[in-house]
């Protein structure tokens, strides 16, 4: 795909929000030299190898599972917490193909989301005023002017993390880790605890003895069984890092965002002149954008002319965030202006970022009924409008963190001070992860 008038910097003649101030140029453009000579992180045929998967899913014929932190740290880049990701969206998976009877696409938010938009540039605590803190990419969580202080420096860490984490990853997968015929290796130590364990059991009872027989039949080897293929995407929201990895690569044309298979564009950023806008739609990856509450027809078609002028199957994700309260209100209109306009659009439902609630003591949190009440009404306003939902999108974490209320467990706000790690939104812990994956294939069973 070769659009007019773009290069990959041409967002930069563009008003381009929630970018941090540097305090040197000269340091900045320094550390963007350096990453543009060193090697991609993806590869332009797993990007294209996803597209098609995407495509799959808004025929109906797969269903994506995208998932993971809503903002990664350095430290976390360490066997334990890589593992668990991968655990979690595993079994969520595994419950998905087997109550579904499709194929799932699972994309981690995992390897590059280390950079967040913030509601304002500063915050002031006990009368003093700090930059805030926009992910680990650009500074740190810790309120001190030394953390604080934006330096371009973390752009390497943050590239030297993502390699790492992509190269066990890959490494998991290639060593059977993934191998459906052994999902217990799956299992997490405190499984034996979770409220779902029992139902989840007997999805992996049912799944073995099903590929028990195809092995019986001689098709139980197939190497998509043995090697799950495990893609990674991330809110690209730094445009200079995002710039940097860009590159053009042998035997296909055009650029490819070689950062992240599948990178997508915040709500707070989805500015039609604005610079996100301008660099997402020069690149051929597949590009998600996050619609919500205000988002009007006009500004749906011309995004979609804009992002996938071409109308290219599995280009173009729309993941509509509303909120339990405001979805049947919102939803209905746009399902119908892309359907009228004959667009094609993979539509993922994020029921977490409309759901977000601060409780009396300063925790923000989401509620467990409220994420699902959302997910169950967005199936059902899909299939009323003959539309697919194509895909779900979760904040979520393999460890056992208590930072949503709700679930099977009946987590509530007095539960939260007990593992309430994160450092910007509140994310599903483990068991309810699960709980979303069994409640999502009862709702389509």
């Amino acid at each position: 795909m070769n659009q007019p008038h773009w290069h990959p910097a041409s967002w930069q003649e563009r008003t381009t929000l929630q970018q941090p101030h540097y305090p040197s140029t000269q340091a900045l453009e320094e550390v963007l030299s350096q990453l543009t000579t060193l090697p991609p992180l993806v590869t332009s045929w797993e990007v294209e190898s996803l597209k098609q998967e995407l495509a799959a899913a808004s025929r109906g014929e797969a269903f994506l599972l995208q998932g993971g932190d809503c903002a990664e740290n350095f430290g976390d880049c360490r066997s334990p917490v890589i593992v668990n990701k991968l655990k979690i969206l595993l079994q969520m998976s595994l419950i998905l193909i087997h109550g579904l009877e499709k194929r799932v696409v699972r994309v981690g938010r995992i390897a590059g989301q280390y950079a967040k938009p913030r509601s304002a540039d500063s915050e002031t605590i006990a009368g003093v005023t700090l930059p805030s803190y926009r992910g680990d990419l650009v500074n740190a969580p810790e309120f001190t002017p030394e953390a604080r202080r934006v330096d371009p420096e973390r752009l390497l860490t943050g590239y030297s993390r993502a390699a790492i984490t992509l190269n066990h990853i890959r490494a998991l997968s290639d060593c059977g880790f993934a191998d459906l015929h052994h999902p217990e290796y799956w299992d997490l130590d405190f499984f034996h605890h979770s409220p779902q364990a029992e139902e989840y059991r007997q999805v992996v009872r049912d799944l073995s003895h099903s590929l028990r027989f195809l092995k019986q039949l001689g098709v139980g080897d197939a190497p998509d069984l043995s090697r799950v293929q495990f893609y990674t995407s991330h809110e690209g929201l730094h445009l200079h890092y995002e710039e940097a990895l860009t590159r053009k690569t042998p035997n296909r044309s055009g650029y490819y965002n070689l950062s992240t298979h599948l990178p997508w564009i915040g709500f707070r950023t989805a500015e039609l002149e604005g610079g996100h806008i301008e660099y997402f739609r020069g690149i051929n990856n597949p590009i998600g954008i996050k619609v919500g509450p205000g988002v009007s027809p006009q500004w749906i078609e011309a995004v979609i002319d804009r992002l996938n002028p071409e109308n290219e199957p599995g280009k173009l994700l729309f993941i509509h965030r509303f909120g339990a309260d405001r979805i049947e209100q919102h939803l209905p209109h746009l399902l119908r202006t892309v359907k009228q306009a004959g667009k094609e659009i993979l539509w993922i439902c994020d029921p977490m970022h409309g759901n977000t609630v601060t409780t009396a003591n300063g925790y923000k949190t989401r509620h467990f009924n409220h994420i699902l009440q959302e997910l169950e009404q967005a199936f059902e306003i899909h299939r009323s409008e003959g539309t697919i939902l194509g895909g779900v999108h979760f904040e979520l974490t393999g460890d056992d963190v208590s930072e949503c209320i709700g679930g099977a467990r009946g987590m509530s706000e007095v539960d939260l001070e007990r593992a309430y790690e994160t450092q910007v939104d509140p994310r599903l812990n483990y068991e309810q992860a699960l709980e979303m994956a069994l409640a999502i294939i009862r709702k389509q069973g």
